[in-house]
């Protein structure tokens, strides 16, 4: 469990978000570590840039850049984000990917309450407390982890290896989730959705909930045959609707 705080950095007399995480046991804080040690690597406009951190009484505080707008999620209390706010902020999170995904690393906790908008509509990913770095040369995991409801079928099924498409499968949930406020299966009990994620099959975006250009983008990032779903990089050059994303979207966000 973490608690984020809100403090000014005296050296730079800049705004910073703090993370504060209790260091229980051994583990705790080898999964702290970890993550430390690969935010300290990352450097994108469209990631929540890393400052450093400290231990002090049996916590861990890890200091971060502050976006001002907040997330996605808590944006999405405010009413329904048009489509056109929707591809703006798919098409940050697919540069932050691109970048991750180029760099060996899978986020694999893609969703609304992971992605931040920074004061000046920039979008930007946080939270690499599940993230993987992995060989470029293999490129997959087997390791069964994520939140339920954003879960790709591959990361689900017992035994089944996945790569960074997986990040992809939980983008098009995430999508889904900001046009109608929930994820797919979001009124199951968690256990309840894994067993039918991989079963049903995903649920698509009606006419009602979203335009035609936005429909086809969640279609393509929910294909189930991992070698047709699209990567990072493709959708960034060849999906319309992403590429109508261009602009920032601080007018939405303040």
């Amino acid at each position: 469990m973490s608690l984020i705080s809100i403090a000014v950095r005296m050296c730079t007399n800049r705004t910073v978000a703090i993370k504060i995480l209790n260091l229980d046991n051994e583990e705790s804080f080898s999964d702290m570590q970890r993550e430390i040690n690969l935010l300290s690597q990352l450097h994108s406009a469209h990631i929540a840039q890393y400052y450093g951190s400290f231990i002090e009484s049996s916590r861990m505080w890890i200091i971060m850049e502050y976006a001002s707008g907040g997330s996605i999620h808590k944006l999405m209390q405010a009413g329904p984000v048009e489509d056109k706010y929707t591809a703006s902020i798919m098409y940050g999170v697919l540069l932050a990917l691109d970048y991750l995904h180029t760099s060996g690393i899978m986020h694999r906790d893609i969703k609304a309450a992971n992605i931040l908008v920074t004061n000046e509509g920039v979008v930007q990913l946080c939270d690499f407390g599940v993230a993987r770095q992995v060989m470029q040369a293999s490129a997959k995991s087997y390791s069964f982890v994520g939140t339920p409801y954003w879960m790709a079928p591959e990361v689900i099924q017992k035994g089944q290896v996945y790569d960074f498409k997986a990040d992809i499968w939980s983008l098009g949930i995430t999508a889904y989730e900001i046009a109608t406020g929930m994820p797919p299966y979001a009124d199951e009990d968690p256990k309840r959705a894994l067993f039918l994620i991989p079963r049903k099959g995903p649920k698509q975006l009606t006419v009602e909930q979203a335009g035609k250009e936005m429909r086809d983008f969640v279609s393509r990032c929910l294909e189930v045959d991992v070698a047709r779903r699209p990567s990072a990089r493709e959708l960034l050059k060849h999906n319309r609707f992403v590429r109508s994303g261009h602009e920032h979207i601080g007018g939405k966000c303040r």
